[in-house]
């Protein structure tokens, strides 16, 4: 006959909540009785009792940071096909180590549609988010949309100095569309503050001598890119699209060249 768990008393209840010790009044009464079966010494007890508290606060933190993270869709490293990615070995090593995050030094991602910039991007983040990384992902519409609305309250540099509180901080899709000056003085202004502070990762089908095409003045463009590149580790990704791949061998679409 299997003993049932002991209750907690609420008074030990409403103390351990008050503590914040959330995971204690769901954990403790199982403990209790694998103490009281195993005739657990107090310290092995309270041991026990410390590691499993710890160990709830770890998954609920890093469940508050993915969900802050705001990643579209979930990637990680162990789906990336990097046998069929342009991306060397040694480099998505390297990648995978974090050390660049550690070291507050960025990532830029450059090539065609379908090449898998975002996946790694997206893979990267969410692997800094489990090694305990604060992480925020952003298409470069959403970060410029969000830097835009505070040129209506004057708080640009709130809104800055709220994203520098993020470990890691993923720009995609940059160059989609074309900025106007003021957006290209925003971006630049959050790349200042970045530099050298918070790690970048950048994903971009515009190799940067073509930068300019969708940055309207040179001047801005060049101090960007100076910022941007001094501590970077700049991966090209090319071959054919994934997606591409994956449609045609479907049987799904058909491209006419002419």
């Amino acid at each position: 006959m299997t003993t049932a768990p002991p209750t907690l008393a609420a008074d030990l209840t409403a103390g351990l909540k008050r503590l914040k010790m959330a995971g204690m009044p769901r954990l403790a009464p199982e403990l209790l009785l694998t103490a009281k079966t195993q005739r657990w010494n107090p310290e092995e007890f309270l041991r026990t009792l410390v590691e499993a508290e710890i160990a709830a606060r770890d998954e609920s933190n890093a469940r508050t940071r993915r969900r802050q993270a705001c990643f579209p869709v979930s990637k990680t490293l162990d789906e990336f096909d990097l046998a069929a990615s342009s991306v060397p070995r040694a480099t998505f090593d390297y990648l995978s180590s974090l050390e660049w995050v550690r070291a507050a030094e960025n990532v830029c991602l450059i090539g065609p549609a379908g090449t898998g910039k975002s996946h790694l991007l997206l893979a990267l983040g969410s692997a800094a988010v489990d090694a305990g990384h604060r992480v925020r992902y952003y298409t470069a519409a959403e970060l410029l949309d969000s830097l835009y609305r505070g040129l209506a309250d004057n708080s640009v540099g709130k809104i800055i100095d709220g994203l520098l509180r993020y470990d890691l901080i993923i720009v995609d899709e940059l160059g989609f569309a074309p900025l106007d000056d003021t957006g290209a003085q925003l971006l630049f202004r959050f790349v200042a503050a970045a530099y050298e502070r918070r790690s970048l990762g950048i994903g971009s089908h515009w190799p940067f001598e073509s930068w300019g095409r969708f940055l309207p003045e040179h001047t801005t463009a060049v101090s960007m890119l100076d910022r941007l590149l001094h501590h970077c580790h700049v991966i090209i990704t090319d071959g054919d699209s994934y997606r591409m791949k994956q449609a045609r061998a479907k049987g799904g679409i058909k491209i006419n060249n002419h």
